[in-house]
This record gives structure tokens, sequence and C-alpha cells, in this order.
């Protein structure tokens, strides 16, 4: 017996010392989480099949749809109203419009602008810039003049090439910038069995048209030596909140490490060959480029294209026509899906899973979408600068509020804001700062922003990007974001993150849509103004003061909206960013 007592006795202090031994650990990491330190805490959360490194091969980013090409010749690569480009003929176009480039005079490095909305076009020409050795930029099709004469000036594009829609906005800039060659597209099928007669690249000609130039030249790839790690693939405007807009320059290495990552963090939820990509968001934007265009050649997706993903009928109508299974999109996608009037007689089970960037994704939104669809719905985050994808939450887990884990090679760690140098403790708000391959070589003609942004904090060789958004890491190692810097509102000392405000408000029943902005006080304060879309039929019925009174229920007082404004709409960007900018700026326009 007393043998057995002492063992027992033993047995009881190992484990209190063992459990004393793991606190201290922990304990070390709140206090000082150094990226060693996070690594150690995070690691144990990650799924079997994702390690924390993989090799990334190091390949030009036009190899994915050569690859594609090779091993799926005869499969659907692109879907557009009925027409539809196996992957050998969009490897075919692409090669044709390399050799029109290279013809036309375009070297290696210069840039190139296309200006497309969601179509084949836009990938065939994508690519074709791609094989030429040149770079892309891609302009919005929002774009007025004066934003494409910035763009192409700033880019110091050499080509421009359109869909002639956009002749109208475009042609009275042209001259005022260093475009030398312009082609026009009708986006009209392309395959021909016969050549057209002559040569039509004579730069006499006032119009050149794609359609006609691609088939006066050979379908083979031309020859061009790319140094992945250093070529540019793209010039990637970002958003302009702040200022001018500004390119971050990734190179092909930087956009094949996203691919890749994520590849790897995907598993073996994905059949080669098999899946059914819409391609909802914007092409022009980095977040459907990687995710929806890359990342689906490389899966051998086919991929369907809606060009104006608000178009709900649209949206829909792919969705049940194509069986779509990947379908990667915004907050404001599903929660349009979430209340289009009798959803329920649509057949969306197709979908098997969805990533949702570009802004928070409200759990209220999250939980509808996947009762209604029977989908995984996974939230993650990125920004231009890092291709742009940098963490998700697992395809098998959910940890709904939080941006999930970093993706494999890419480190993470949570920076002071005032001295950008000292880590913060667990559990409190900082800027969030990133390393990995996927991170962009800097800004475009920018030295001065590029040294800010891309910073050796430790002078030990590893650069950190700087991300500009608030962020803290939980005890377990999620990473929560709190929201962009330029976005809190400070409430008599208080900090009040418009993001964690908006996920309380999508939980009233009678709310279809919120933004919250900060309004400045007379005493250099500021107080915080909600702008909200009412449901149908809460609309005349809902008043303000019926809101404020919700809100005091819900929430700490100084986070309650002051003032409350009622719109039809809340305005956002292509990629289904809410732009708080436009709100406070129109703020007395809107009272």
């Amino acid at each position: 017996m007393y043998a057995s007592g002492l063992a027992q006795s033993k047995t009881i202090y190992v484990l209190m010392r063992s459990a004393k031994q793991y606190r201290e650990k922990v304990c070390r990491v709140i206090e000082m989480p150094t990226p060693a330190e996070i690594e150690n805490l995070i690691k144990p959360l990650y799924p079997p099949w994702v390690p924390r490194t993989i090799e990334i091969p190091n390949i030009r980013l036009d190899q994915f749809l050569t690859d594609a090409a090779r091993k799926r010749p005869d499969v659907v690569a692109t879907s557009y109203f009925g027409f539809d480009l196996t992957y050998k003929q969009l490897d075919e176009i692409a090669n044709r419009i390399a050799n029109v480039l290279i013809k036309l005079g375009i070297k290696k490095g210069d840039t190139v602008a296309s200006h497309f909305t969601n179509t084949p076009t836009f990938v065939a020409t994508y690519y074709g810039v791609l094989r030429a050795g040149a770079v892309n930029t891609l302009i919005s099709p929002l774009f007025k003049g004066m934003e494409i004469k910035y763009q192409l000036n700033d880019s110091d594009a050499k080509a421009y090439i359109n869909w002639e829609g956009f002749d109208q906005v475009a042609e009275p800039i042209l001259g005022q910038t260093g475009v030398k060659i312009r082609i026009k597209s009708s986006m009209a099928p392309w395959i021909s069995p016969n050549p057209l007669e002559g040569d039509l690249l004579d730069p006499e000609n006032k119009v050149l048209w794609l359609e006609d130039l691609i088939r006066t030249v050979p379908a083979t790839q031309p020859a061009m030596t790319i140094n992945p790690k250093e070529d540019l693939a793209c010039l990637q405007y970002t958003g302009g909140t702040t200022g001018l807009p500004r390119a971050a320059m990734l190179t092909h290495f930087n956009l094949v490490a996203n691919v890749h990552q994520l590849k790897v963090w995907a598993g073996d939820a994905f059949e080669d060959g098999k899946e059914v990509m819409l391609t909802a968001l914007p092409l022009y934007h980095i977040y459907a480029q990687t995710v929806c265009m890359n990342w689906g050649i490389i899966l051998g997706a086919k991929q369907v294209f809606v060009s104006n993903p608000r178009e709900v009928e649209e949206l829909i109508e792919a969705i049940e026509h194509h069986k779509v299974t990947i379908f990667p999109g915004v907050s404001a996608l599903y929660n349009l899906i979430n209340n289009y009037k009798g959803i329920e007689q649509h057949d969306l089970k197709s979908i098997k899973f969805c990533l949702s960037g570009a802004g928070p994704l409200p759990i209220e939104i999250q939980s509808k979408f996947e009762k209604l669809t029977g989908a995984k719905l996974r939230e993650g985050y990125g920004l231009t600068e890092a291709s742009p994808v940098t963490h998700a939450n697992r395809t098998d887990i959910s940890w709904p509020g939080f941006i999930g884990l970093p993706l494999a090679n890419t480190q993470i760690r949570i920076i002071n804001p005032v001295d950008q140098r000292s880590d913060l403790p667990i559990g409190q708000v900082g800027e969030l700062c990133i390393a990995g391959p996927q991170v962009m070589k800097g800004y475009y003609k920018r030295p001065d922003e590029t040294r800010n942004s891309l910073v050796d904090i430790n002078r030990d060789g590893i650069k950190w990007l700087f991300t500009g958004d608030l962020a803290e890491l939980d005890t377990r190692g999620l990473t929560r974001i709190r929201d962009r810097a330029k976005n809190m509102i400070k409430v008599k000392g208080h900090s009040v993150f418009p993001a964690e405000v908006e996920d309380y408000f999508f939980q009233n029943p009678d709310i279809l849509d919120v933004a919250i902005v900060g309004v400045k006080e007379e005493d250099g304060g500021e107080k915080v103004m909600a702008f909200i879309v009412l449901k149908p039929d809460a609309k005349g019925k809902v008043k303000n003061q019926d809101i404020i009174n919700w809100a005091k229920t819900n929430m700490a007082g100084f986070k309650v909206p002051k003032m409350i404004t009622f719109l039809d709409e809340i305005p956002k960007g292509t990629a289904g960013k809410t732009l708080h900018r436009i709100l406070r700026e129109g703020k007395t326009e809107l009272d």
C-alpha cells in the first residue's frame, strides 16, 4: 500500500511539475512572443497535411498554364456565356498574344496594361504578356479617364490592350501617356480555321484588333529567359484609399509561391481536373488573380466567369448551371445570396468550399450561408503586397472571427505601432507584420515607401511587411484582425474597431448591411456613426432610435453610434470592400 501510494505521489508530482513547466513556457510566450515562440505556439494547430515549411518551385508563373495544357489539353479551362476554351486552346492563344506583342516591339521588362472585365480574353492576355517577358498591370473596369491616365503613366506602360467598350473613357487620354502600342478587342471567339491574309502589324495602322492579330502569328511559345525571383510578373495597384495608388512589384516567384501555399493548405480537398471555379471576383484585383485564376489553373479547374456579381440572378444561375464547386468571394457576395428572395428554391449544394477575403466575415453571414449550401465557408486574410494570401482557417475547422493560421513558409508578429520595433504581448493589439516568399519586392518607383513598409526589424536580413492592419494573437495562437489602423475610432480614450461593431450589427435581424465610421467632434475626439441598409420588410418601420436602443443593449456605451443614416446601399469597391473613406467624406451630404 505504502509503495503504491508513493508511486502515485511521484506521478502526481511529475504531472504537477510538467504542468508548471508548461504554464511557465506559455507565460514566457505571452510575455515575450518572438517569431520563434509564436511558431511553437501555433504549430499544434495545423492539420497533418500542412507542414510549416514547403519547397517552392523556382519557376515562372506562366508555367502553370503550360503544365495544365500538357496534362489536360481537352479539359475546359474557361466558360463564358456558352463559349468554352480548353486548356490547349487557352495555351495557344496566350502564345499568339505573346508573339504579337514581341513583333510589335515589346521588350522584356516592358509594362503592358490590360483593361477587361472577367472574360477569357483577360486570362489569355495576362499569360500572353508573361510569355512575352513583359509585366502586367491591370486596370479596373470602373476607372474613368484620369484614373486610367494615372496608372498608364505611373506604370510606364508601353502597350494598352482593352475591350472596345472602354474606348469612350480611354481614347481621350491615351495621347497624354507613354503608350506606344494600342490594341483593341471585341472579346469575340478567337478560334478560326483560316488565318487572315496580309500583315496587320503595320505600325501605321490606326486600329489593331487582337482577334485579327493573333491569327497572323504562330501558336508556339516564344523563347524568353525569366528569372522568377527577380523578374516582375505584375505591377499590382493598391486600392488608393489614402493618397494616389501605388504599384506593388510582384515577381513570378511571389505569385507562384502563393498558389503553392494555397495548394498545400487545401490538401486533398479538391480533385485535379474535376473542380469548377466560380470567378465572380474582379480579375484585375490580386485576390481573384491568385485565388480564382492562378489557383484554378494549377487545379485544372473549369473557370466560370461572372462579370457583375451584384447581379445575383446571374450569380445563382452560374452556380446551378455549371455545378460550381469552389466559390472564392467576399462577405458581401455571400450576404447577397443569403438574402435573395426565394433562395431556398435554388440548388446550391454543388458548392464544396468558399474562401472569404478582402474584409471580415461576420459570423451570421457565415453560418447562414453554410446552412443554405452545405459548403464550408472559411475566412482568410491577405493584402496586395503579399500576392495576396497570408492566412486562412483550416479547411476542416473554422474559428469564427479569426483569420486563422499563417500559410506555409509565412511568419507573423504583432509589433508596437509606436516604435515599430518591439513585439507586443499575446492579447494586445498592434500592427500585423508578415514575412514570407509571397511578400512583394517593393513599391514601383517609391523607394521611401518601400523602406517604410518592408523593414528589417532585427537586422537579420528578414524583411517584415507592415500591413497597416491592427491585429492580436490569442493564447491559442490564432490571429484576429481588429481593423485597419486608419479606420480605428478614438472615443474618449477608448479604441473602437468598426469591423467589430459591424459584426454585432449583422446579428440584428432587421439589418441587411452596415458600415461604421468615425466622425470628428469639435473637441478633437470622435463619435461613432452607422450607415445602415435595412432589410425590405423593416424599411419604414425601424427608426433611428430603435437601432440605437438595440445597440445600447448589446454593446458598450462608447461603441454605440451617436448618428444613424439609412442608405439603400453601402458603397463598396469592386472587390467587395466597404469604402469607409467615401462615407466619411460624404457624411454631411448623407445627413
